[in-house]
């Protein structure tokens, strides 16, 4: 196996609690600055923000914080998780993200997906029904946008551009992107044909069972070819979870601020609040990657090696949870359990 990247990601979570407390979003935007420039000096791989339009997440512009947190590391990768590309100028994401690329001396990607709830849609003027057909036609532009070349370009959503141009280029004369992907086939099968990166977001479930979406993309760029000469497509995983210095200690920690999150959420869709057997089962067999450094490396390890994959991002942040606690984890992340993972797998350190 090849060396694999391991990162951090936040959507800049505040809540609120059930007691209707929740920090400023102002305040919480400069806890995640923070909270980045830690992770580049523990030696976290990639520090990666995700893009949201709802009053529980202060992060809709994870560009602009991660231009923040460039400006305060100097080696760490700055990535959008994700960028709903659906609901935006697929120009400007490239324009924005090269940007970026520029000032953090070649840093950036870019990950684009459909994401997950759908104010978006309303806020920036389209129409729900399009789901599908806006992602489809924006990853077609984004993904010829890469080229940095003059671009011809025709689709189904907007206007057509002719010998266009997106600035600034960059000094790797393309920007990496990959797509997230929530577990259906079409989705695999879009990304590969592309020749992207897959990252599979699994935030529920043993993680074994996605195994087969990873053997469909890489046969799916085999099929295509689209994949590079004599090497092949990577593939990643973003899940949730939390480390502290005891097993119990996360659990405990972690508990009531998921539950307020997901029952939050889950009030939307229609699902029942989670008791505290459901989130313990979780955390032992499902994907949900809690406990001392020591328990979330081995199994962070385990998803590695069952599934073949390439990166591993934990999403470590869940609804207002005091920034001491997230800076903890952070620190634990980058200097116990990222080494003790390559441990486990056979790898040395960078």
């Amino acid at each position: 196996m090849s060396s694999v990247s391991l990162g951090l990601g936040t959507f800049g979570d505040v809540g609120p609690e059930p007691d209707g407390a929740a920090p400023p979003m102002h305040q919480v935007l400069r806890e995640v600055v923070e909270q980045g420039a830690l992770a580049d000096r523990c030696g976290v791989d990639h520090f990666v923000l995700g893009e949201h339009h709802r009053p529980d997440f202060a992060i809709s512009c994870p560009e602009v914080v991660l231009a923040a947190v460039a400006a305060r590391t100097e080696r760490i990768t700055l990535s959008s998780g994700v960028t709903v590309l659906s609901t935006d100028d697929p120009v400007r994401v490239y324009e924005r993200f090269a940007t970026l690329d520029g000032l953090s001396d070649g840093r950036a990607e870019i990950q684009v997906g459909r994401g997950s709830f759908t104010e978006p849609f309303e806020l920036f003027g389209h129409d729900l029904s399009d789901y599908v057909v806006l992602f489809d036609d924006k990853l077609d532009l984004l993904s010829r946008l890469r080229t940095e070349d003059t671009l011809s370009w025709h689709g189904r959503t907007r206007p057509a551009l002719t010998d266009a141009h997106a600035f600034p280029t960059t000094r790797r004369g393309s920007l990496p992107v990959w797509v997230g992907v929530g577990g259906t086939t079409e989705s695999v099968v879009r990304t590969a044909r592309y020749g992207l990166p897959m990252m599979l977001a699994i935030v529920g479930g043993p993680p074994e069972r996605f195994a087969s979406f990873v053997e469909l993309f890489h046969t799916s760029v085999e099929e295509a070819g689209t994949g590079p000469t004599g090497g092949r497509l990577p593939v990643g995983v973003h899940s949730p979870g939390f480390v502290a210095d005891t097993d119990d200690e996360a659990r405990d920690q972690l508990f009531p601020h998921y539950k307020a999150s997901r029952d939050r959420i889950g009030r939307d869709r229609g699902w029942g609040e989670m008791t505290r057997e459901q989130f313990d089962a979780e955390v032992d067999a499902g994907s949900l990657y809690v406990g001392s450094p020591r328990t979330v490396a081995e199994r962070i390890a385990t998803t590695i090696r069952t599934l073949g994959i390439d990166r591993f991002d934990l999403r470590y942040a869940h609804g207002p949870q005091p920034h001491d606690e997230l800076m903890h984890t952070v620190e634990l992340y980058g200097t116990q359990v990222i080494p003790r993972v390559r441990e486990l797998l056979g790898q040395s350190g960078e």
